[in-house]
């Protein structure tokens, strides 16, 4: 069973935004936002991405000089 999402209202988020989502991308908890006691959003921090494509690639070759032969444009 999960812990109840912890909330804020609106106004409170607004002064407090930045010091806010940085607890929630430390933490990891879920923040409703409120206004006038309703629900609005649900802050939630990003799922980690999966892999890198960092060392993916390899160059084979000359990746900068033109890929064809040299031809007449009067042709």
């Amino acid at each position: 069973m999960s812990a109840p999402l912890k909330s804020i209202p609106a106004g409170r988020f607004k002064a407090e935004c930045l010091a806010l989502l940085d607890r929630v991308a430390r933490t990891g908890e879920r923040l409703v936002v409120t206004k006038r006691g309703r629900p609005v959003v649900q802050v939630v921090p990003v799922e980690p991405v999966g892999t890198s494509l960092r060392g993916s690639v390899t160059v084979h070759g000359d990746v900068i000089g033109p890929i064809l032969e040299s031809w007449d444009m009067e042709s």
